[in-house]
């Protein structure tokens, strides 16, 4: 089919069809090899001397967490360069950095490499290296004479592309390797069906040809334009370098990402001066360099903020034309070609699960493991010991996921559940704060049983989950004392054995009315066999749903988060399934689950914006900008048969807006609190 391409200088056309080829037809050979040809006689090409053009871009890290990466990634620091670029015949190349800027939005030791700072120029030469060689050394170019032998060529679509009155039939030349397990390239390249000109080239890699193990992929786009109507000269550049890893048992994502545009272009003019014994990227002489690699020149200087001039698809998951060559990709070579390999690892589904405190176990140490038998299939076992209730707690569970991301999930525990609908603390300050002052915000009971989770496909706007659960659950004491102050009593709980279902539904960004927000359903039949002298059964349903949403509005911000929760039959309720509130999420300025009842309720409402604070140095971390958040706010929670509860406080989160002090006020018989926590977006590694 033919088809349209609209980036810069491409301009949509009606499509027209043609026929399809087959692998290493005579048209698709003849075709590269043409392309070859030409493309060798214009890095040859007498007539073009020496070039000079301004190239701008953006050089963004992005960092995505949680299993699935269910949110776009978030921007730790975005870098905007500006730079002169020079080419002198034969093969000669220099880009001089005239101004360069960036803004840290999260603490990151990050050094990019020399070549992520500047263009390529050539389309690459007869191999292809990136990252100085340290992500991809070597892959021979497929428009080479080794690329020839060593790649398959197809025909695929065909382009029409307007350049001001002129109009360009390109024809798009698929390529993969005859040896997918050797270190080569994947992609395709446009080739003008008249000149033989490559005026667009996409590619991707074989895993043999990622150097760094923990590359998940590494994706380059180069577009070129034609410059006095005979030189097809670079014009556009995209580059995507995606790292992926497990901390603890939480994936992590590192996403590099340069996004170039080259223009002002003026061909055969003295360059001479520029070539020295230098680097290839520098900075342009008479530039001041900072200590953290910041270059500023008289002549040149940027406008605006960084992160208004951003192009919106740099922030979201890939640009189109990056998801799109993702896509050809894996539809070329065989799966076990691209993907990184998965192997044994230490895991953990959070910090705390190696290490907590709390008043049940006191000091309570774990350990996990995770294999992957096939890359479907992946086993992960532990188990944790408290050193005050003297008991072992295993796990064990296997997941094994399909191509389109549907998972299923079997899993056997001995552990302790949570009443809480919603964490009132990070893992780790909550384990601080038992220790040390008898604070405790975990009402824990005994769960031994099992359960099956069947997960959605990948890629869902919301995010179904259906699990199905059997447990024997019961009391546990206090078996601990901490270093100051003393523990509450325990958590009351009826000994029984339940029968779970439930839905979860997930919505991890969607808009509402002009706002970003997430929000989460729970939807349970429970059906309980308890034992307390006489044995009867009871079933209930119970619903749980949670909304958060911001909105920035001038130089502030609106948060606004709801909650609620109910059972559907209060006779008979165990203890442990009634639904508590109080602390800093659920009720500020009340004591931890201090309102419980069998529906509840809770709104929140606060602004944030911007004040004078001081600069917090982080070493090689980067430093904390000059600013904190203030977020004055209004709470109100609602128990059934009780009434309403409101509270007022502030917030202030500094450093990075990482950490957040609270002090809050409940109005109706509450009482002034003090909270200080990190960052919820970590609460799930904490």
């Amino acid at each position: 089919m033919k088809r349209t391409m609209t980036t810069g200088i491409f301009i949509l056309l009606a499509p027209v069809a043609i026929s399809a080829q087959g692998w290493n037809s005579q048209r698709a050979e003849s075709l590269a090899t043409h392309a070859t040809e030409v493309r060798a006689a214009q890095l040859a090409d007498s007539g073009l001397k020496s070039y000079k053009a301004e190239a701008r871009g953006y050089l963004t890290f992005l960092a995505q967490l949680g299993k699935g990466f269910p949110d776009p990634p978030k921007i730790v620091r975005a870098d905007q360069i500006a730079s002169d670029i020079y080419w002198k015949a034969p093969s000669l190349s220099k880009q001089l950095i005239k101004g360069r800027r960036d803004t840290l939005l999260l603490p990151t030791d990050i050094n990019y490499h020399r070549d992520h700072l500047g263009i390529v120029q050539n389309n690459f030469p007869s191999i292809i290296r990136i990252g100085d060689g340290d992500e991809v050394e070597d892959v021979p170019h497929p428009l080479s004479a080794s690329g020839l032998r060593d790649y398959d060529f197809a025909i695929g679509d065909s382009l029409q592309i307007r350049l001001g009155s002129r109009t360009l039939d390109v024809i798009q030349l698929r390529f993969r390797p005859k040896d997918q397990n050797a270190a080569r390239a994947i992609g395709s390249v446009y080739v003008d069906r008249e000149s033989g000109a490559v005026v667009r080239m996409a590619i991707g890699f074989t895993r043999a040809a990622l150097r760094d193990k923990d590359l998940e992929d590494l994706s380059v786009i180069l577009e070129s334009g034609l410059i006095d109507g005979r030189y097809w000269l670079p014009r556009r550049q995209e580059v995507e370098i995606r790292r992926t890893g497990t901390w603890l048992d939480y994936p992590a994502r590192g996403i590099i990402r340069g996004r170039w545009d080259i223009d002002d272009y003026q061909v055969n003019v003295p360059v001479d001066a520029v070539f020295d014994a230098g680097p290839e990227i520098q900075a342009a002489r008479g530039a001041t360099v900072t200590r953290d690699g910041l270059v500023r020149t008289r002549e040149f200087s940027f406008t605006g903020a960084i992160l208004d001039s951003i192009p919106p698809d740099v922030s979201s998951f890939a640009s189109g034309d990056v998801s799109r060559l993702h896509e050809e990709v894996s539809s070329l070579v065989r799966a076990k070609t691209v993907e990184r390999a998965q192997n044994f690892a230490l895991a953990g589904s959070s910090v705390s699960q190696f290490v907590h405190v709390n008043r049940v176990e006191g000091i309570a140490l774990g350990v996990g493991a995770t294999v992957h038998p096939t890359p479907q299939l992946s086993v992960n076992a532990g188990t944790g010991f408290g050193f005050a209730d003297h008991a072992w707690k295993p796990r064990g569970s296997a997941t094994y996921t399909m191509a389109n991301g549907t998972s299923v999930t079997a899993s056997a525990y001995r552990t302790l559940h949570d009443v809480s609908i919603v964490p009132e603390r990070s893992g780790l300050t909550n384990s601080f704060a038992a220790q040390e002052f008898g604070s405790d915000f975990a009402g824990l009971f005994s769960a031994r049983g099992g359960s099956l989770a069947l997960g959605a496909p990948s890629g869902m706007t919301i995010r179904p989950t259906l699990e199905f659960a059997l447990e024997d659950q019961g009391m546990v004491p206090v078996n601990a004392v901490p270093a100051s102050g003393r523990y509450e009593a325990a958590q009351p709980a009826t000994a029984l054995r339940q029968a779970r279902a439930t839905l979860h539904l997930d919505a991890p960004r969607f808009d509402l009315f002009g706002m970003s927000a997430n929000a989460a359903l729970s939807l349970s039949a429970i059906h309980d066999r308890e034992d307390s002298g006489a044995q009867f059964t009871s079933e209930r349903g119970k619903g749980i749903a949670t909304l958060a949403a911001t909105r920035n509005v001038g130089s502030g911000q609106l948060a606004l988060s709801f909650l609620a929760a109910g059972l559907t039959n209060s006779q008979q309720t165990p203890p442990q399934e009634l639904i508590g509130l109080g602390g800093p999420i659920t009720a500020p300025g009340y004591d931890f689950h201090s309102l419980v009842g069998s529906r509840v309720a809770a709104a929140h409402v606060e602004w944030r914006f911007k004040i004078p604070f001081v600069a917090v140095p982080l070493g090689s971390w980067g430093r904390a900008p000059a600013t904190a958040t203030l977020a004055p706010f209004v709470h109100t929670a609602w128990v059934d048969g009780k009434g309403w509860y409101p509270s007022i406080g502030t917030g202030a989160l500094t450093v990075f807006d990482l950490l957040r002090f609270d002090v809050a006020r409940g109005t109706r018989d509450g009482r002034w609190s003090f909270y200080f926590d990190v960052s919820r977006d970590f609460w799930a590694i904490l």
